[in-house]
């Protein structure tokens, strides 16, 4: 897979900036404020006992969570690092703005009882193969075929979406726990292969001194174990191997962070955060693994994940690519660095916190949740004027 830039590769500064110039700029924005809002709402939900028109409070928040916000920051994300992997225009201007559209849609329809359930089906499950579709033209026209694993990965969770929603109609039992088991597995992998290529470089150009170290066999391993488990969870419920798949990519993945890690991060908030998630995702494998052998309760261990790995790695990421793609220094600002901070803490009070004192569980949660929101409304802050204005440096988009 090709190094994912720090800046747009093209010198030109021909061409206007807009809004809609390039898949970053409303997805990550969508993203931030998807944070805030789908947090409160879960949160409001919670405690009114209120069940929104097409699905309960619970499974709209995990449905949420991983094919609302995840797939905003997935989108914003490959439409960005597409275009520099191949030096081929992704999908901007109108389309990009009707895809962002369609992905508003889907987030406000389930609310609305007067709507089918199946066209709030549709209108959902239509947004990862556009996606996947917009993005086949400039992967095939680059010059590695090994970036286009994406296009299977993006249908793959699609086909999760799928699941889900066939529960949601009445047309199988258990899609929706298979369904969103598979999604969280394929968010973790993409999370894992897009880190093993960012983090790495991010930290030999920003630490003096820095030579991350890579292993093959952890890489191919533990994508290798990555897919396993996401078939694995698709199949079915197979708890001893979901545990030993989970501890074994936990270790593999102990093994691929220490090979990238430098002291010098610590003093640099834009990369431990990331360094940080990282952590959180093996945390979370190992916690799963536990799980899974019911020694450790399950829904804390998918918090250690969720919040944590995805939480905080998006997190970092989204304030990492803002700032090289509108052409800022690649510094955070202090408001940025206690969103880092708070979203951590975030993770400790859901996952640590009910383990430890399981009595004030609800406390937890919403302490947790509260956290989050903080979080993302510092990001939102913060970003909102980077993403929609035009780059410091006078390029293009």
């Amino acid at each position: 897979m090709a190094t994912i830039p720090l800046t747009d590769p093209a010198p030109t500064k021909s061409g206007r900036w807009h809004p809609f110039g390039l898949g970053f700029r409303p997805f990550f924005l969508l993203a931030a404020l998807a944070g805030v809002v789908l947090i409160l709402l879960w949160l409001w939900l919670r405690h009114q006992g209120f069940h929104i028109a097409h699905s309960g409070s619970v499974g709209w928040h995990g449905h949420e969570m991983l094919f609302g916000y995840s797939t905003a920051v997935i989108a914003g994300f490959l439409l960005t690092a597409v275009r520099n992997w191949t030096g081929h225009q992704t999908l901007n201007g109108l389309p990009l703005a009707l895809l962002a559209l369609l992905w508003l849609t889907a987030r406000i329809l389930p609310w609305v009882s007067q709507v089918p359930s199946v066209l709030v089906a549709v209108t959902d499950l239509l947004f990862l193969p556009l996606l996947a579709l917009s993005l086949i033209r400039p992967l095939w026209s680059g010059a590695n075929p090994v970036n286009r694993v994406f296009l299977p990965l993006l249908l793959a969770m699609a086909a999760a979406n799928a699941l889900v929603h066939a529960q949601a109609l009445g047309l199988l039992a258990d899609g929706a726990v298979r369904g969103t088991a598979a999604m969280l597995d394929l968010v973790i992998l993409l999370l894992v292969m897009v880190g093993g290529r960012v983090i790495p470089f991010f930290t030999e150009k920003a630490v003096t001194g820095a030579r991350p170290r890579r292993y093959r066999w952890v890489e191919t391993g533990g994508i290798a174990l990555l897919v396993l488990l996401a078939l694995t969870h698709a199949a079915g419920h197979f708890p001893v191997v979901e545990g030993t798949l989970f501890l074994g990519l936990g270790a593999l993945q102990a093994v691929r962070i220490a090979g990238w890690h430098h002291p010098g991060i610590w003093r640099r908030p834009i990369l431990w955060v990331l360094f940080t998630g990282y952590g959180w995702i093996i945390a979370g494998l190992w916690l799963s693994g536990i799980a899974a052998l019911d020694a450790f309760p399950r829904t804390l261990a998918i918090h250690a994940l969720t919040i944590g790995g995805i939480g905080v790695m998006t997190l970092g990421m989204m304030a990492r690519v803002a700032l090289g793609h509108t052409g800022r220094l690649l510094e955070s600002a202090p408001a940025t660095n206690v969103a880092f901070v708070v979203i951590n803490l975030a993770v400790v009070a859901r996952v640590a916190g009910p383990w430890a004192f399981p009595r004030y569980y609800d406390h937890w949660v919403d302490l947790s949740g509260g956290l989050w929101i903080l979080a993302f409304a510092l990001l939102a802050v913060v970003y909102t004027p980077i993403l929609m204005k035009p780059r410091v440096d006078g390029r293009a988009n």
